[in-house]
Order: C-alpha cells, then structure tokens, then sequence
C-alpha cells in the first residue's frame, strides 16, 4: 500500500514539478536561489517488487507476488539485458544487442530442448538461456549460452514450494542403534 501511495505521489506531485523546472516555468524552491532558467532532464524509474520474500520460517523464498515474467525482467536485468519479451517468439524475454537475446525458464532443458532451441535461434542470432538445470553438453550448439539461474536466486529459494510439512509415510525408517561390546554382567564395555 505505501510503495503505490508513494508511486501515485511521485507521477502526481513530483513529476510535473520537475517538468516545469525543466520548463523554466516553476520560480519556486531553488529554481530562483541558483537563478535557474530551465533546461536538463531526470529519469523516471519503477521498482520492482524484490524477487525474494521471507516465509513464516525466516526462509528466503521466491515472492508469491512474482509471476514468469516478473522472474523474467529481474534476471535480464541482472544480466545487462533489457526485458523486451517478444509476442511471437517465446523465447525471446530481452535482448542486448539486436542478434543476442535473453530466454528464462524455471525448468530442467534436456538436450533435445536445447537443440530446438537452437534451431529456432537460427544463424546470426544467439541467445543466453537461463534455467534451473540442463542436460546434455551446450557447446554443440554455438549459438546458445546455457546458464543456471544465478545461485544467489536459485539457492536461496524454495521453488514450487509452499510450506514444509513433511509426509510421514514417506519419511526413511529409523535406523536401529547396535549394540556395543558388554562385559560380564551386561554392562558397556569399557
């Protein structure tokens, strides 16, 4: 609730007072203090939701709030990607130039996926994939880049996961203690 109250104050209030100091039309503030007569710019960013939240149990998991492309968009931009999902392609979820892209999956790609990939990719265009594990050897296909998901995303997440409430029918049988050597009246020997 604060982080869109703050988000609605900042296009509703703070931005059109800067687009008119940068208009030379708002005497107010420092405007006349340092004589300014307008000109510059400023960057209007939005923030994500972090990726990561803590459950009941203080563990880090990957927020109820992030959807694939949520995912998507963090990770291109900790790759130096730009999040531009393509509506025909999907496999493309950003890019970094305009013949190398960007493809996330929270799945496990066997070799098969990743040549089909490959072959979608085609010629003169490569792509990073990042998912949760592959099979197979990548360098076959040198048009793809195969990565995990960064350890510090992955690691730290419970993936697919809400609660930790253990099966008891499938938990491993207990396993019994040996008996040590006793002496003479059935005590443990010493």
């Amino acid at each position: 609730m604060a982080s869109t109250a703050l988000g609605n104050h900042a296009r509703t209030l703070i931005a059109p007072r800067l687009e008119r100091v940068i208009d030379g039309e708002d005497a107010g503030g420092v405007t006349t203090a340092t004589s300014w007569a307008g000109g510059g710019g400023y960057r209007f960013f939005r923030l994500a939701p972090s990726l990561l939240e803590y459950d009941k149990w203080g563990r880090e998991v990957v927020s109820k709030a992030y959807n694939p492309a949520m995912l998507a968009e963090a990770l291109c931009k900790l790759e130096g990607f730009t999040y531009a999902p393509s509506e025909t392609e999907y496999w493309n979820h950003g890019h970094s130039t305009e013949h190398d892209f960007l493809y996330v999956t929270a799945q496990t790609l066997t070799h098969e996926q990743l040549r089909d990939l490959s072959e979608q990719v085609g010629e003169g265009r490569t792509l990073l994939v990042l998912c949760a594990a592959y099979r197979g050897d990548a360098r076959s296909l040198p048009n793809l880049t195969v990565k995990k998901i960064p350890d510090h995303v992955r690691d730290r997440c419970e993936w697919g996961r809400d609660d930790y409430s253990l099966e008891i029918d499938r938990l491993p049988p207990a396993v019994e203690p040996q008996p040590g050597p006793t002496d003479l009246f059935g005590a443990p020997a010493k």
